[in-house]
Formats: C-alpha cells, sequence, structure tokens
C-alpha cells in the first residue's frame, strides 16, 4: 500500500511539473505562461465540517502536504480518496452523534430533571471536583506541583501514580531499596554510593519507571560525568555524596516511605442530597455515566424487557440464572442510592456499583447527628441488609438505582417509643440547609 501511494505521488508531480522541452531546445528561453480562458472551478465542498476535515486529512496522507486536488486518469485514486473522506466523514459524524447521545429509554434532556446531574471525583490533593475524564490529567499536575514542597513525597506519589504496570513499580522499587540498603550497610564504599546509568539492570528496570530517578535525587543523589576505565569518554552516574550518620538514618525513612507507598486516585463524589419527603422517591432519571452500555446495547436492552415475563416462565437451572444475574450487574458503573429515613426526608448519594455494602453504612452513619447509635437499612421487598456482609452494592441487586427505609435498632425504637415517640434528630445541619424537593 505504501509503494502505491508513492507511485501515486511520482504521477501526480510528473503531471503538475508543465510541459516537456525537447533536448535540441534552447535552455535559455522562457517558459510558454499559458492564461487560463475561465474562471477556476471552485473546490467541492463536503456538505459538514468534520467531512472537510476528514478530506483534508485524506488528501495530505496522500500528497504529503496540503495542496490543489490534482486531476488524473486513474480512478484508482478517486476511489481510495473517495473512500478516505467516507470513512473519516462516517468516523467524525458518529463521534458527534454518541456524544449527544443520552441513554435510550430516557425522556430527559436537560440536566436540570436528571436525579444527579452526573458522576464527579474529588482529588485528594487539592480538594477539586472532576469530572472522569479531567480526573487523570489533573492528579498528574498536582503531584508535579508538590515537588516544590517536598520532592521525596512528590516522587514517591510519581512512581507509584504514573505506572500502571504494578510489577514494574514493585520491581523498581525493590531495586532503590536495594541501592539504599547497600549504602547504608556500607556508608564508606564509594562503589555502593555510584549508579551507573547505563548499568542494564538500571535501564531495564528502573529508568523506564517514571519519577524513579526523581526519587533518587531528592534523596541525595547527583548526576556527575565519571571516567570509566578501559573507555575513552566519560559517563553519566548518580552519585550520594558520603553522609552523616543522621543522614543515613533519614534515608532509611525515605526508603520505607517509598516502599509504602500508593497510587493517588480520585475519590467518587458522594454528592450527599437531603429531599423533603415525596412521593417521587422512587422516580429516578440518571445521566449516561452511571451505564457500562453503549447507547445501542440499551436500546436492545429495552427491547428485551419485553420478553422478561415470558423468560420468566421457562424452567430454567440455577447455573443459567446465575449467569443471568453476573450479566446484568456488569452493566452498571455507578449506583444512586436513596434512604427513606422516619422522618420522611429522603438521603441520597452515589457509589461505585462494586462498593462493598458497609460503605453503604458509613455513608448514612456519617450523614446523621446520631449516626453512632445501631440502625437497619431495608431493601425493597424487605431484605434486610448487614453492614458486615461482604458483599457488593451490585451484588445485592443495589443497581442502578434504588430505594431503602431506614430503620433504627429494635433497641433504639424501643427508647423512642418510651420517651413518647420523638426520636433522635437524623439528618446533620449542613445536609438541612440545602435540602430540596424532588421533582
Amino acid at each position: 500500500m505504501k509503494k502505491f501511494f508513492e507511485d501515486i505521488k511520482k504521477d501526480i508531480k510528473f503531471k503538475s511539473a508543465g510541459p516537456g522541452k525537447k533536448l535540441t531546445e534552447d535552455g535559455s528561453s522562457k517558459p510558454h505562461m499559458v492564461q487560463s480562458s475561465g474562471p477556476a472551478k471552485p473546490r467541492h465542498v463536503a456538505p459538514t465540517e468534520g467531512a472537510q476535515k476528514a478530506g483534508a486529512a485524506a488528501l495530505a496522507r496522500i500528497e504529503g502536504q496540503s495542496r490543489p486536488r490534482v486531476q488524473t486518469s486513474q480512478d484508482a485514486i478517486r476511489l481510495q480518496v473517495k473512500r478516505e473522506l467516507e470513512a473519516e466523514a462516517a468516523a467524525v459524524a458518529m463521534t458527534e452523534k454518541e456524544r449527544k447521545t443520552t441513554v435510550e429509554g430516557s425522556n430527559v434532556k436537560d440536566p436540570a430533571f436528571l436525579s444527579v446531574k452526573g458522576v464527579y471525583f474529588t482529588c485528594p490533593l487539592t480538594g477539586a471536583t472532576l469530572t472522569k475524564s479531567e480526573r487523570e490529567v489533573h492528579i498528574k499536575e498536582a503531584i508535579l506541583m508538590r515537588f516544590e514542597e517536598d520532592a521525596v513525597e512528590a516522587s514517591i506519589m510519581m512512581i507509584h501514580t504514573f505506572n500502571r504496570d504494578r510489577e514494574k513499580v514493585k520491581a523498581a522499587v525493590d531495586i532503590i531499596s536495594k541501592y539504599i540498603e547497600n549504602i547504608c550497610k556500607n556508608p564508606t564504599e564509594e562503589k555502593y554510593r555510584k549508579i551507573k546509568l547505563s548499568n542494564k539492570v538500571f535501564q531495564e528496570k528502573v529508568k523506564t519507571v517514571e519519577g524513579s530517578r526523581e526519587f533518587l535525587e531528592a534523596v541525595g543523589f547527583q548526576s556527575i560525568m565519571l571516567d570509566v576505565d578501559g573507555q575513552e569518554e566519560t559517563e553519566e552516574f548518580l552519585v550520594l555524596m558520603e553522609h552523616d550518620p543522621e543522614a543515613l538514618e533519614l534515608m532509611k525513612e525515605r526508603r520505607d516511605r517509598l516502599q509504602r507507598g500508593q497510587p493517588v486516585r480520585a475519590q467518587l463524589d458522594r454528592q450527599a442530597q437531603a429531599f423533603r419527603p415525596s412521593p417521587n422517591a422512587m422516580h429516578f432519571e440518571l445521566p449516561p455515566e452511571f451505564y457500562n452500555l453503549t447507547a445501542d446495547e440499551l436500546k436492545r436492552e429495552q427491547q428485551q424487557k419485553s420478553e422478561v415475563v415470558d423468560k420468566n416462565a421457562m424452567l430454567r437451572t440455577k447455573a443459567m440464572r446465575e449467569r443471568e444475574e453476573q450479566r446484568e450487574r456488569r452493566k452498571y458503573n455507578y449506583t444512586l442510592l436513596r434512604v427513606r429515613l422516619p422522618d420522611g426526608n429522603i438521603l441520597q448519594g452515589t457509589f461505585l456499583a462494586w462498593d462493598k455494602v458497609s460503605v453503604l453504612f458509613e455513608f448514612v452513619r456519617n450523614s446523621l447527628v446520631d449516626g453512632w447509635q445501631p440502625f437497619d437499612l431495608v431493601a425493597p421487598g424487605g431484605h434486610k441488609l448487614r453492614e458486615d456482609q461482604e458483599l457488593a452494592l451490585n451484588e445485592c441487586s443495589l443497581v442502578p438505582a434504588v430505594l431503602l427505609t431506614f430503620a433504627w435498632d429494635a433497641a433504639v425504637q424501643e427508647d423512642i417509643v418510651a420517651a413518647g415517640g420523638k426520636g433522635p434528630t437524623l439528618l446533620k445541619p449542613e445536609l438541612l440547609e440545602n435540602i430540596q424537593t424532588l421533582s
């Protein structure tokens, strides 16, 4: 294919070079200029901006640079360009369509009518609220900014966050730890305080991990060009100058911090919200981020729901039911949970579909004034959840949106009855200050 396009380029250059000359002609004569007998034909205008960009990209690939299209007699060229244009224009159109597509089956177009505006995350370093697409870049920038405050801590974060391959990270951390251990055990041995950067182990295991060199420099290593026996040219080394005993102890502490390091990850923003009592508590309109399906898959899912009754009437084995339940659980990334409290108010929060049940209990507890007192959460159908359950929310069918019921523990309820039916204050003031009405 590459040769094919190179031949095309040569053909275009040949035909655009102008009229030929005989070898016997005087080379000093000026070329004959031909005036166009009419206005130039206007270029074809693609129906959309996306198609125009796609066409420019296709032509640029063929000609190697942007230039007016040269008409040739080779139908293959026109056909290839046409295919390129159509393919890229279709890709642009599809991307735009997917961007505008909302969850199939939902008539909600205005985000103001959604049960929750979207899925957001909080940066643990800056406290900023981020979308899913913003979180990775923001966290990297936040880590790099911390080098001014604490280069050691920033480089540790960099090693554990910037590199996705955990095995490579572990290997690099182990080697760096070995460097430091050798220095601490042999503080006067110069060979342990020098790291040759061309060393195979360093090149393959340490250099390939982002942040490793930054950490070594942060703990005191300096880049120095040194002579190497048997070589005319010098080579780069990372060298640690002699340290006193206190400095070596500090280096050990930094090594331990490196070994304990963990990736910096944006935390899901629960978006805790209180609502007044409402008959619409079971009505949910979710944004697309909650689903782990494309728009087409969601459409097919809606069509299949009409077959559920007939399907349930069929005799199915336990294994078949379990497989279907597993497929159902994988459809959702997040879940929106509401808890109806004894006073009728409703507490709402966003969770990962694979969060444990204990995470839900902790969220409710942290939202209550007297959250230290025992309570129960009851799922639809009367199933009582247990805080010590080692089950994920999707394993308990608490996806993609569910209304649960809050109830005080039996002992607490007895105290409430004895006090004349007046229970303790429920939601914290900061939630009640921003209480809203469900539409």
